[in-house]
């Protein structure tokens, strides 16, 4: 069965549970629904916001196609992926991705290799605005996240 993703870029908030719930509405051929919401930290009391800017279309784009990877490998019913911009404070999330399979592994399988890959090669850029009111620097990408996504070109 081959499955159309659902990807989103917003500024607003989102809903997790809801979303989940509308994949699985109705649906019994799903076994296994795994759900990551990756929230705004604190850094210890240092960041009072991050602020995300994106290209709209490309991110969309390339978020489609990291998707698209994900539905080739694994036997997915469902997959619904979110990434905000805009300013985000600690506590708030960021980014969803919620894998639907007859099977849990598959599901757990997608949404690990949705999210390595959101971090090595969706186009955002995070910029931290301090807790002291010092606009920080735009945050540079991390050798653990290219690394992350290394290992599943294997």
């Amino acid at each position: 069965m081959s499955v159309e993703p659902t990807i989103r870029v917003q500024a607003g908030p989102f809903e997790a549970a809801a979303e989940s719930a509308a994949i699985a509405a109705g649906r019994t051929d799903i076994g296994a629904l795994v759900t990551f919401t990756g929230l705004c930290r604190d850094e210890d009391g240092r960041l009072a916001a991050l602020e995300l800017e994106h290209y709209p279309g490309m991110a969309e784009a390339e978020i489609g196609r990291i998707a698209a990877q994900a539905c080739a490998r694994w036997p997915l019913a469902a997959l619904t992926v979110i990434h905000r911009y805009g300013t985000i404070r600690p506590g708030e999330p960021i980014v969803l991705v919620v894998a639907a399979s007859a099977h849990r592994r598959a599901a757990f399988e997608a949404a690990d290799f949705m999210m390595d890959f959101l971090k090595d090669r969706a186009p955002f850029w995070k910029r931290e605005h301090m807790a002291d009111g010092a606009t920080g620097g735009w945050v540079g990408a991390k050798q653990s996240d290219a690394a992350d996504a290394a290992r599943w070109k294997k």
